[in-house]
């Protein structure tokens, strides 16, 4: 429930603290005092939208603040649990600072958060009627909501949802496939021509490098095999003058040489180091020549493919290193296409079956409607009846749609229909139904669904307008039952609506001249007494309109 409002330098009020109390709380004040103006801070504080308006004159920033018990709310304190947000002491304080340039931030017990997670959270904590409901009850997008709400079976509706976006889903992809048809058969044969040639020719990973190294070392054989017996000769077997015959001479004058001179060690050793290795070297060019086997036609052939290689990928735009990973994106891309061909073999299949699924779970949610909508209707009459509209009566009406319609609520078409004197056919509120009657029927569906939509406060915003007299206590009297169960503010300028309040706050506008300040105080037994007299006789009070302000809130 509301425990505490704060508002600071907001429209016409500068500082002002609201303590609210459980039960039924009731606002009254003057015309144009701003009887709402803590509802419409309220809203702020919810996520509502704000405008540069919204900051006093020659204030730099509007502060608002409200403060909610959450210790029985196990919804919102689930939700404050999951966002990090929750406190100690079970209160959730929803804060909105508002500059006069127009920006906002908003807070979450001292946390910054996004403005709609405010809205989030309010929606499980308040839930506000305002004046303009009883236009909203007209619409059939709103009569399905409140028929949906009062039969409280989300889970249906939740199936129905289901089964109509994976329609919505299947039916685009079936449109997409449809219509891309042709081009994907033109690309198909193009990419099966291309695959087809590039899986006879049959390039492997790393293939075209094999084949250059190979190519290379083939057209180069005679300058191999010249250089390999040049580089043999001359490290060893020319008689005349070899390298290794020399480097061994040369190593055993130096080895004398450094027996008789030790600064000479390092060279006799690297010189025999040298000899070593040149040997090594010499061993294994001879081990090469000897192995090299050059065969001319497979030199044909491998001239053969690479060339052709090249060629292939000179074709298809791309390098013969790449060639083999063209190939296997050009196989991918044509396994996608016949993959799409195939699904859109099975589309119509699937989408029918979905279909069977959507009228299955909507056949359940249209029962669920059909028996709900008995029960509303009935409801709802008894209620208006009570309401001063003694012969009225009222229908939910819920009727199928049309066979191939498919939407997201289902295959209901809901209407609220009325019929307000004895003999008069049922027809759509708004056709039939004043102001006044439309303000009673919106309560009575109010005060209905708030029993069955549980939410810890409610706040009624002059949902009253329009109805004076006997029915403004029975308007009263409902509102205080209701109050039994949930915390109640209501603002209102009916005396018969606001004597039944626990507590009851004035709004006042006070003015010097030059500065206006809107005051909200409680007000005492005895100031309750002279408020309800002024509701009833206006600002001549008397002592016959003090007596029945007694006798009101006596009752």
């Amino acid at each position: 429930m509301l425990l505490h409002l704060n508002i600071q330098n907001f429209a016409i009020v500068k500082s002002l603290d609201i303590d609210w109390k459980s039960g039924m709380t009731t606002i009254t004040g003057e015309t144009g005092a701003g009887k709402s103006i803590a509802i419409d801070a309220l809203g702020l504080c919810l996520g509502e939208r704000a405008t540069t308006n919204a900051v006093r004159p020659n204030s730099s920033k509007a502060e608002l603040s409200a403060t909610f018990d959450t210790k029985v709310n196990v919804t919102a304190q689930h939700w404050l649990e999951q966002h990090d947000l929750i406190n100690e002491e079970d209160e959730c304080i929803l804060r909105r600072v508002i500059s006069a340039e127009g920006r906002s931030k908003a807070y979450i017990n001292g946390i910054q958060v996004p403005l709609a997670q405010l809205k989030e959270i309010g929606r499980l904590l308040i839930n506000i009627h305002g004046q303009q409901d009883h236009q909203l009850i007209t619409k059939h997008t709103e009569q399905v909501k409140m028929l949906d709400d009062y039969a409280a079976h989300q889970e249906l509706l939740n199936d129905v949802q289901y089964y109509f976006q994976k329609n919505q889903k299947l039916t685009q992809e079936l449109k997409h496939l449809t219509e891309s048809k042709i081009q994907r058969e033109a690309k198909q044969q193009l990419l099966q021509y291309q695959v087809n040639e590039l899986n006879e020719f049959s390039i492997q990973d790393g293939e075209f490098e094999l084949l250059e190294k190979d190519y290379k070392r083939h057209s180069n054989a005679q300058d191999i095999l010249n250089d390999t017996l040049y580089s043999i000769q001359s490290l060893s077997e020319d008689e005349s003058f070899n390298v290794i015959d020399s480097l061994r001479k040369i190593t055993d004058s130096i080895s004398r040489l450094s027996s008789l001179d030790n600064s000479l060690s390092n060279v006799s050793n690297t010189i025999n180091d040298a000899l070593i290795q040149i040997e090594d070297a010499n061993s294994e060019l001879k081990h090469y020549y000897d192995n090299l086997e050059l065969d001319p036609e497979e030199y044909a052939n491998i001239e053969e493919r690479f060339s052709q290689t090249i060629q292939l990928a000179k074709k298809h735009h791309v390098t013969p290193e790449s060639l083999y990973s063209f190939h296997s994106q050009l196989t991918l891309e044509l396994n996608n296409i016949n993959s799409d061909e195939s699904r859109l073999e099975t589309l119509a299949n699937e989408i029918e079956s979905n279909k069977v699924k959507y009228l299955s779970a909507s056949e359940l949610l249209h029962k669920s409607r059909v028996k709900s909508a008995k029960k509303l209707s009935q409801y709802i009459t008894e209620n208006i009846q009570q309401l001063n509209m003694p012969h009225g009566e009222f229908k939910v009406d819920v009727q199928k749609t049309a066979k191939d319609t498919i939407s997201a609520n289902g295959i209901n078409n809901v209407s609220f229909l009325v019929s307000i004197n004895p003999g008069q056919p049922l027809e759509p509120m708004d056709k039939v139904a004043s102001g006044g009657e439309l303000s009673r029927i919106s309560l009575a569906m109010q005060v209905i669904l708030a029993e069955k939509v549980v939410t810890p406060s409610l706040i009624f915003d002059e949902v009253d307008v329009g109805i004076s007299g006997p029915t403004a206590s029975m308007v009263g009297a409902k509102l205080q039952e209701l109050a039994k169960s949930t915390q109640v503010i209501c603002v209102t300028h009916l005396p018969q609506v606001a004597s039944k309040g626990h507590q009851q706050l004035f709004v006042a506008k006070l003015t010097d001249g030059e500065i206006t300040e809107t005051t909200v105080n409680e007000l005492s037994s005895n100031g309750r007494v002279q408020e309800i007299a002024r509701l009833l006789a206006g600002d001549s009070i008397t002592d016959s309109s003090l007596a029945n302000a007694q006798e009101l809130l006596a009752s």
